[in-house]
C-alpha cells in the first residue's frame, strides 16, 4: 500500500466514511515512519482535523506534528480547531493538539501558546502537563523573552507528584533557567524520592542535573573526611558527617545501577564517581561491567568511561580485571580501548599475568591494534620499573618480526625506554643501527637516527657509518628522516667531527637545496650555529648546549587523563572536546551552604477539616466498628460522638488512676502512643508477630485511616506491642528495613527503657508504599531477639478521601476516559444495592449522590473515581476511572468478587 498514489488517498480523506478517512491516514503515516515525503498531502489532512472519529484525530495530530513547522501558513489557518482541541475530553487528544500549536514556529502565535501551556500546565491528565513541560523550551527557543512567565509555569510543575511529568520538567528547567537553583531547593527531596518511578529518560536527565546541583549545595566528602579527621584527632572532636540530603541522593540513585537501560546506569555510574566517598565508590564496578555484555555501540561509551575513571580508581576495576580481556570478535576501537583499561591497572602484583595477554595480542592480524599492544607495553614498563628490562628484551626480539608495521611500532617505544637508562642498553642501540638498512617505516627509521644521534658518545665507531648510509640516500628519504639526518650530523660534528666533518658539510649542501623549506632553514640555521666562519672563526658556544643538552625522560600517561575535567557520560568526554551547550561540572563549596532551604513545611489535611495542623485525637479503647447496609455505624452520628465523648473521659479517668497507683504507665519519652481511632469502615486487625513465635511479645496492627502528621505521602499504621512474658522487655525498635524500590518506613522511635510484664503500649509508624499492595518487611527487635515481620495493605488502605461535588466529579471524570477508564459490569445482591463499592473498598461518601465515589491514592495523589449505574433489575455499571490504571484493575477486580 506504500505504492498507493497520493491522488487516491487525497479522495479517501475526502470521503464521508470515517474507516476510508482511517486507512487512508495509517498509509500516510506509515509513508512518513519509511521516511517518504507526505508533505503535499497537508491540507486534504488538515480538514479532518475536526474529524469526530478520535483514532482519526489522533493520526491526524501524529502527521500535523510532522509537517506543521513546513507549512506554518496552512497550519495557522487551522489553528481554533486546535484551541479546540485543547478543551477535548480525551487527554490524548489535548496533548496532541498542544503538541501541534507548539510545533508550529510563528512569532504571532507566541501569546496563544503561552496560554495554552499555563492551561495545560493545570491539567487534571499528568500525560498533559507532561506535554506542557515539552513545550516550553520550543516556546522558550521562539520567544526568550517569555522567560519570566516560564519560570513561573516550570515552578508549577516542579511541585507536581506525578513521576509522568518529573523528568520532562526538569529538562525544560535545564533549557529554560539551569542558573535557578532555587527552583530545585523545595523539590530536591522529593526528586530524590519520586527518581525510582521516573521513566528512563527521565531518569538520566534529573540524575545528571542533581549531580550539578549537588556540587554546588553540599561539601567533598572526600577532602573534608581527611581534613576533618586529622583535626579531630588533634581536637579530639567528631569526624566530618557527610550531609542527609547527600545521603538521600546517593542512596535513592544505588537501585538504577540494576536498570536495564544503559544510559540510567552510566549517570548513576557518574554520580557516584563525581559524588560519592572514595570508599563507596567502588559499587558502580560490577554495574559498569555488566554492560560490556551489551551491543558494541553501548560497550564503546562505556569504556571511554572506565578508562577515565581506572586512571584515579584503579582498586576498584581490579576484581574484574578478566572482564577486559580482548575477544577476537571485538571490533577494533573496542580492543583499543579495553587495552587502554588493562594498562590503566597494571600494577606490580598482576603486571605478569596482563604481559602474558599482550603477548597473545601481537600476534593478532589487526595492525592497528598490534601496534596500540606495543605502545601497552611501552607505558607498562615506565610505569613498573621491576618489569622494565622484561618488557625491553620482549620489545627487542620484536624487531625481527616479519611484519614491518611491527618492528617500527618497537623502534619508537624502545627509544622512549632507552632515554630512561641509555648507559645500561648500548648493544640495543647497536642492534638497532643496523636495522637502518632494512626498516623502511619513515617514523621508525627517525626513532633510530635520533636515539643514534643523541646517544652517539656510546656508539662511537657505528654512528659516523650510520650517517655515510643516510648521506646516500638523504635526497630520496621522507621529511622526517631528513631533519633527524641533518641533527645527527650535527651531533656527530660536535662530538667526532674529524670523521664526520665532511659528511655533515655535504649532508647540509644537499638539505639547503632541498623542496622543504622547513629543511632548508634547518640547515641554515645548524650550519651558522655549528660550522666556522672568517667573522666567528670558532664554533657557536651555545652549539653545544643546544645539541648536546641532557633530554628528560618521556612520561608516558594515558590518553584520557586529558577527559577529565569533563563531567562523565558527556558527549564533551566523549569526543574530548567542548560540544554545544556543555555545562561544566561546578567545583566543590569551600563552605557548606545552608541546608534549611531544602526543608519545606507539609500541611496535611485530614478527612475531616479543610486543613491545618494535624492533631491527634486522644488515646482511647479499640472498639469494634460494624458496618450496616448504609454503610455507617449503627444508631446516629450524634449518638456515636456522644458514646466516643463518653469512652475518652471513662478513659481519662482510668489512666489517671491508673497514674497514681503504678507510675511505670506514664507516657514515654520519644514514642507515639495515641491510637488514631479509624474514620469510617470495620476496623480488621492483623497479626504482625505471634506470642509463640516472639516467645511471649505479641504485635498486632491495623491501618488507622489518618494522615500521617510526619509525611502525607505515607499510611499510618497503628502497632500494638503487649508483653506476655513474666520478664520485663527492653529497647523495642524497628530496624533493617527491606523495601522494595521506591519505599520508605518512618520508623517509631525506641519505646523507652522497658515494658513491663502484662503490659500494652501502642506506637504509630508511618509507611510509603508507593501505591502498591507489595509488603514493607523490617526487623522487629528487643535488646536479646529480632524478628523478621512484614505488613502488607489492602488496596483500599492505599487511598484517602476526595469530597468534591457533582459537577466537580463530573469533570473531573472527564479528564480521565480511554485509557484512564475502565468498565463492568456487575450483578448486585439485594442487600448490598448501590453501596457495594464502599463495602470492598473503604471508600468515602462525598455529598454526592451515593453511587460516585472519589478518592486520591495516599502516596501519589492520583485521583480515583467509582461510578455504580443501576441499571435494570440487580444488574449495574462499574466505571473506574484513574491515573493509576493498576489500581483501576484492581478495583474493578475486588468488585467483581466483592458482589
Amino acid at each position: 500500500f506504500f505504492l498507493c498514489r497520493h491522488d487516491d488517498l487525497k479522495e479517501m480523506l475526502d470521503s464521508n466514511k470515517d474507516s476510508l478517512k482511517l486507512e487512508a491516514m495509517k498509509r500516510i503515516v506509515a509513508m512518513i515512519a519509511r521516511g517518504k515525503n507526505a508533505s503535499d498531502l497537508f491540507p486534504a489532512v488538515v480538514k479532518n482535523v475536526a474529524c469526530k472519529n478520535i483514532e482519526v484525530k489522533k493520526l491526524v495530530y501524529v502527521y500535523l506534528v510532522r509537517y506543521a513547522e513546513e507549512q506554518q501558513d496552512l497550519a495557522l489557518l487551522s489553528i481554533s480547531t486546535f484551541q479546540r482541541g485543547l478543551k477535548d475530553p480525551n487527554q490524548l487528544i489535548r496533548a496532541s493538539a498542544l503538541r501541534v500549536l507548539s510545533s508550529i514556529r510563528v512569532p504571532i502565535i507566541v501569546p496563544i501558546m503561552m496560554l495554552a501551556i499555563k492551561e495545560a500546565a493545570s491539567d487534571m491528565s499528568p500525560y498533559v502537563r507532561k506535554t506542557a513541560a515539552h513545550a516550553i523550551p520550543k516556546l522558550y527557543s521562539l520567544d526568550s523573552d517569555q522567560k519570566d512567565q516560564l519560570i513561573e509555569v516550570i515552578e508549577k510543575l516542579l511541585a507536581d507528584k506525578t513521576t509522568l511529568v518529573a523528568g520532562s520538567v526538569v529538562m525544560a528547567f535545564e533549557e529554560v533557567c539551569p542558573e535557578r537553583i532555587d527552583l530545585i531547593h523545595k523539590n530536591y527531596r522529593k526528586l530524590c524520592n519520586l527518581l525510582i518511578d521516573v521513566e528512563e529518560w527521565g531518569q538520566v536527565v534529573i540524575i545528571n542535573m542533581l549531580t550539578r546541583y549537588a556540587r554546588t549545595q553540599f561539601l567533598s566528602p572526600n577532602q573534608n573526611v581527611s581534613e576533618e579527621m586529622e583535626q579531630a584527632s588533634l581536637a579530639k572532636r567528631k569526624p566530618y558527617v557527610m550531609d542527609p540530603d547527600h545521603r538521600l541522593l546517593l542512596r535513592n540513585t544505588k537501585p538504577l545501577l540494576q536498570s536495564r537501560n544503559a544510559a540510567v546506569v552510566m549517570s548513576v555510574a557518574q554520580l557516584y564517581f563525581h559524588l560519592a566517598p572514595k570508599a563507596e565508590v567502588g559499587v558502580i564496578a560490577k554495574a559498569l561491567v555488566r554492560l560490556l555484555r551489551s551491543h558494541s555501540e553501548v560497550q564503546y561509551v562505556v569504556l571511554q568511561n572506565v578508562a577515565t575513571m581506572s586512571i584515579k580508581r584503579r582498586g576498584m576495576f581490579e576484581p574484574y580485571l578478566k572482564s577486559f580481556y580482548i575477544r577476537s570478535t571485538d571490533p577494533t576501537q573496542i580492543k583499543i580501548l579495553k587495552l587502554e583499561v588493562l594498562t590503566n591497572l597494571a600494577n606490580e602484583t598482576n603486571i605478569s599475568t596482563i604481559l602474558r595477554e599482550f603477548q597473545t595480542y601481537i600476534r593478532s592480524m589487526d595492525k592497528d591494534f598490534v601496534a596500540a599492544t606495543i605502545q601497552a607495553i611501552g607505558r607498562c614498563a615506565t610505569n613498573i620499573g621491576k618489569v622494565r628490562d622484561t618488557c625491553l628484551n620482549g620489545l627487542v626480539q620484536l624487531l625481527s618480526n616479519r611484519d614491518e608495521l611491527v618492528v617500527a611500532e618497537s623502534v619508537v617505544v624502545i627509544k622512549k625506554l632507552l632515554q630512561m637508562q641509555p648507559s645500561q642498553h648500548s648493544e640495543i642501540i647497536k642492534h638497532m643501527a643496523k636495522l637502518t638498512d632494512n626498516i623502511q617505516v619513515p617514523m621508525a627509521r627517525a626513532s633510530i637516527l635520533w636515539l643514534i644521534g643523541e646517544y652517539c658518545e656510546h656508539v662511537p665507531k657505528i654512528a659516523p657509518d650510520v650517517l655515510r648510509k643516510m648521506a646516500k640516500s638523504f635526497t630520496s628519504e621522507e621529511d622526517i628522516v631528513k631533519l633527524q639526518v641533518i641533527n645527527l650530523a650535527a651531533k656527530l660534528y660536535l662530538t667526532n667531527s674529524k670523521q664526520s666533518k665532511l659528511l655533515t658539510q655535504y649532508v647540509l649542501n644537499l638539505a639547503k637545496y632541498d623542496q622543504n623549506y622547513d629543511i632548508r632553514d634547518r640547515a641554515r640555521f645548524i650550519r651558522q650555529l655549528i660550522v666556522p666562519t672568517e667573522k666567528s672563526g670558532a664554533l657557536s658556544k651555545y652549539a653545544k648546549k643546544l645539541f648536546l643538552a641532557q633530554k628528560p625522560a618521556p612520561i608516558l600517561e594515558s590518553s584520557f587523563k586529558e577527559r577529565e575535567h569533563f563531567q562523565l557520560g558527556s558527549l564533551s568526554h566523549l569526543l574530548n572536546a567542548k560540544a554545544v551547550g556543555y555545562q561544566e561540572l561546578p567545583d566543590w563549596p569551600s563552605e557548606a551552604p545552608d541546608p534549611s532551604v531544602r526543608n519545606v513545611e507539609v500541611l496535611v489535611h485530614p478527612p475531616s477539616t479543610a486543613g491545618g495542623k494535624w492533631v491527634p485525637p486522644p488515646p482511647k479503647k479499640k472498639t469494634n466498628f460494624a458496618f450496616s447496609e448504609s454503610g455507617s455505624g449503627s444508631g446516629s452520628e450524634d449518638e456515636d460522638e456522644e458514646d466516643e465523648d463518653e469512652e475518652e473521659s471513662e478513659d481519662q479517668s482510668e489512666e489517671k488512676e491508673e497514674k497514681k497507683r503504678k507510675r511505670k504507665e506514664a507516657p514515654r519519652k520519644g514514642s507515639l502512643e495515641s491510637i488514631i481511632s479509624p474514620v469510617f469502615g470495620a476496623v480488621k486487625t492483623y497479626e504482625l508477630l505471634h506470642r509463640m513465635t516472639g516467645e511471649g511479645l505479641s504485635v498486632e496492627y491495623y491501618f488507622s485511616r489518618q494522615p500521617f502528621p510526619p509525611d502525607s505521602r505515607m499510611v499510618a499504621v497503628q502497632i500494638q506491642i503487649s508483653n506476655n512474658t513474666a520478664a520485663e522487655v527492653k529497647n523495642i525498635r524497628v530496624s533493617e528495613p527491606k523495601l522494595l524500590s521506591g519505599m520508605r518506613v518512618q520508623e517509631f522511635q525506641e519505646i523507652g527503657k522497658t515494658l513491663p510484664p502484662g503490659e500494652t503500649v501502642n506506637v504509630v509508624m508511618g509507611i510509603d508504599f508507593c501505591d502498591s499492595t507489595q509488603a514493607a518487611s523490617f526487623q522487629l527487635c528487643t535488646h536479646t531477639r529480632q524478628f523478621y515481620v512484614s505488613i502488607q495493605p489492602p488496596v483500599g488502605e492505599l487511598m484517602a478521601p476526595v469530597f468534591m461535588s457533582e459537577n466537580e466529579f463530573k469533570r473531573e471524570q472527564g479528564k480521565l476516559t480511554g485509557m484512564s477508564e475502565i468498565t463492568e459490569k456487575l450483578t448486585l445482591p439485594d442487600k448490598f444495592a448501590c453501596n457495594a463499592c464502599s463495602y470492598v473498598f473503604f471508600l468515602f461518601l462525598g455529598p454526592f449522590p451515593p453511587d460516585r465515589f472519589a478518592a486520591k491514592t495516599v502516596s501519589s495523589g492520583s485521583l480515583i473515581l467509582v461510578t455504580l449505574e443501576k441499571k435494570t433489575g440487580n444488574v449495574a455499571h462499574l466505571t473506574i476511572n484513574s491515573e493509576k490504571m493498576l489500581i483501576g484493575l484492581y478495583f474493578s477486580f475486588l468488585c467483581v468478587v466483592g458482589t
